[in-house]
């Protein structure tokens, strides 16, 4: 009974010695040198990181690293906003305003609202002060041809009288895209400005004769700026201008 014992004790250790030596000429024994496994989901391009270009070091935080799903080329670089919100605050989904934007765009695969926006703001500031002062060449720069022979009338009528019209800005407060679209290859944006600033016109011998030059007064303004989609210059100009009833 004992030798019986011995005899199957021995068969299954020569089995299992087996077993590991073919495991080991397999497998073959880890040394502490080896490669860790790959990530299915990692780049495949060394170097990329997000916020940097191909090659940068991404400040060495490993959590900047992206990991594009299988099959993406390039990592994205930032998030477009939503195709329902792409002209808001400036215009309201539906009306004949986000259409006509849609078509400029079309048109003009480089226009983005909010540069033109903050464009139009500022053009709307230095306009009217360009006015004020009577600063023909500032105002020549941004207004269309035509629009600058009639602010330029205007100027010389006023200067005839010898008035004075002194403007400061206070806030710019509201800026709406109230129309737009291309009328054949023009791109035309009317906008309407709500402004507050302080305005005030002076005879030629300083007395007031318009405005206030301690009031605060709420301004709106309806101004339309224009720009040839199939031009390389990249400046709107003042078309048109009419007052908010």
């Amino acid at each position: 009974m004992q030798n019986s014992f011995d005899m199957t004790t021995i068969v299954f250790a020569v089995l299992a010695a087996f077993v590991v030596w073919k495991l080991r000429s397999v497998l073959g024994t880890r040394n502490g040198a080896e490669k860790p496994p790959r990530n299915p989901f990692a780049s495949r391009e060394p170097g990329r990181f997000f916020g940097g270009r191909r090659g940068d070091a991404g400040n060495g935080d490993p959590a900047n690293r992206v990991i594009p799903l299988p099959g993406s080329a390039e990592p994205p670089v930032a998030t477009a906003p939503a195709k329902d919100d792409r002209w808001k605050p400036n215009a309201e989904p539906g009306s004949k305003a986000w259409a006509g934007l849609d078509a400029i765009a079309a048109a003009d695969p480089a226009f983005a609202i909010k540069p033109f926006a903050d464009g139009a703001k500022s053009a709307y500031e230095m306009i009217v002060t360009a006015f004020a002062e009577g600063n023909r060449e500032v105002l020549r720069n941004l207004l269309a041809p035509e629009v600058f022979e009639s602010f330029a009338a205007a100027l010389a009528e006023r200067e005839k009288r010898g008035e004075k019209v002194t403007t400061t800005f206070v806030s710019i407060d509201k800026v709406m895209i109230d129309d737009a679209g291309l009328n054949r290859r023009t791109a035309e944006i009317k906008i309407h400005f709500t402004s507050e600033m302080i305005t005030a016109t002076r005879d030629q011998g300083g007395t007031v004769i318009d405005g206030s030059p301690d009031k605060v007064v709420q301004i709106d303004d309806i101004w339309t700026f224009a720009r040839d989609t199939g031009s390389r210059d990249p400046n709107w100009k003042l078309s048109a201008t009419e007052t908010a009833h």
